[in-house]
C-alpha cells in the first residue's frame, strides 16, 4: 500500500499541473480585473484541489470528476463570455455613473453601497484629489473607478499645442546580465563592434553592464551593476541641436554685419533654411 504522505505528494503534484492548465484558459488578466463570478471560479477550484490533496479517504476519482465538471464550465463560461454581450452583462455588470457633468450621483453611490471615503480613496488613486476635477467617473462591473478630468485639468500634450513630436519605436536591449544579445544588435543594423566603441566612450566595461538599451535613434543607454558609478547620458542629437541652432545664429549675425546686398541676401536666406532645419528636427533633438 502507498504511503500516504508519497499519496499525498502525488495529489498535490497532480492537482499543481490541473491548476496550470485551467489557469492557461482564463483571459490573461490582473486578480484586480476580474470580476466576483471569475474570481469565485478560480477559488472553487483550488479549493477542490486543495481538499483532493490531503482527503485520502475520499478516491482520486471524486475530485477528479468535479475538477473535470468546473473545468468545463469555466471553459465554457469564458467562451460565452466572449460570445455574448448579455451574458458578459449579467456577470461582470455594467459601468455605473458615478459622476456626470460634474455631479456626484448619489442615488447610484447608495445602489453599489459605496461610500463617500471609498470615493474620494479611488479618486485619488487616479491622482485626483478634488471631486470637482472630475466630469465623469464610472464604476466598473470590477470595482475599478474610471474617470475623465475636466478640459482645462487635463494635461497639455504636443496635439493640443499643435507640435509634431519625433514617433516612440520599441527600444532594443542589446545587453542584458552582462552578456550581449546579436540578435537585437542586427535588428538594427549594429554589431558588436558598435557596442564595445560605444561602451568605451563611456568608460564602461562589459562585465559591469546589467542592461544596455538602443533607442529608436541609435543611442546607447546603460545600467551598471555598480550603481555609485555614474553613466554619461547620451548627448549626440542635443548636441547636434546646439549646433544647428548656433549656425543659424551665425549666419544672421553675419546677414548683419556685411555690408555687401548679395551677401546679406545670401545670407538671411541660409539662416531661414537653418531655422526651418531647427524646426524639422527639434522633436528629435530636444528628446
Amino acid at each position: 500500500m502507498m504511503e500516504q504522505w508519497v499519496e499525498v505528494a502525488l495529489r498535490s503534484l497532480a492537482g499543481f499541473v490541473i491548476l496550470l492548465v485551467i489557469s492557461r484558459v482564463f483571459v490573461r488578466k490582473p486578480i484586480g480585473e476580474s470580476s466576483p463570478f471569475e474570481f469565485s471560479l478560480v477559488g472553487i477550484v483550488a479549493i477542490i484541489i486543495a481538499l483532493g490533496s490531503f482527503q485520502l479517504a475520499v478516491p482520486v476519482r471524486i475530485p477528479l470528476t468535479a475538477l473535470a465538471v468546473w473545468g468545463i464550465l469555466i471553459v465554457g463560461a469564458s467562451l460565452l463570455n466572449v460570445k455574448s454581450a448579455a451574458f458578459r452583462s449579467f456577470v461582470t455588470g455594467d459601468g455605473i455613473p458615478i459622476i456626470k457633468d460634474g455631479k456626484i450621483l448619489e442615488d447610484n453611490m447608495k445602489k453599489q453601497r459605496l461610500t463617500t471615503d471609498e470615493l474620494l480613496k479611488k479618486l485619488r488613486s487616479k491622482d485626483v484629489f478634488q471631486y470637482a476635477d472630475v466630469e465623469f467617473a464610472v464604476l466598473e462591473g470590477n470595482g475599478e473607478l474610471n474617470i475623465l478630468t475636466k478640459k482645462e485639468q487635463q494635461p497639455i500634450t504636443p496635439k493640443v499645442l499643435n507640435k509634431t513630436v519625433a514617433p516612440i519605436k520599441e527600444p532594443e536591449t542589446v545587453v542584458m546580465d552582462g552578456k550581449i544579445l546579436d540578435e537585437p544588435l542586427a535588428t538594427r543594423g549594429l554589431s558588436r563592434d558598435w557596442l564595445h566603441t560605444e561602451l568605451a566612450k563611456m568608460n564602461a566595461n562589459l562585465d559591469n553592464v546589467f542592461l544596455a538599451q538602443v533607442d529608436e535613434y541609435g543611442q546607447l543607454s546603460i545600467d551598471l551593476y555598480d550603481d555609485l558609478v555614474q553613466v554619461p547620458q547620451p548627448v549626440e542629437l542635443p548636441l547636434l541641436g546646439a549646433s544647428i541652432k548656433k549656425v543659424q545664429a551665425d549666419l544672421a549675425l553675419y546677414a548683419l554685419d556685411t555690408e555687401n546686398p548679395e551677401a546679406k541676401k545670401m545670407y538671411k536666406w541660409c539662416a531661414k533654411q537653418m531655422d526651418e532645419v531647427d524646426d524639422l528636427l527639434s522633436p528629435y533633438t530636444s528628446q
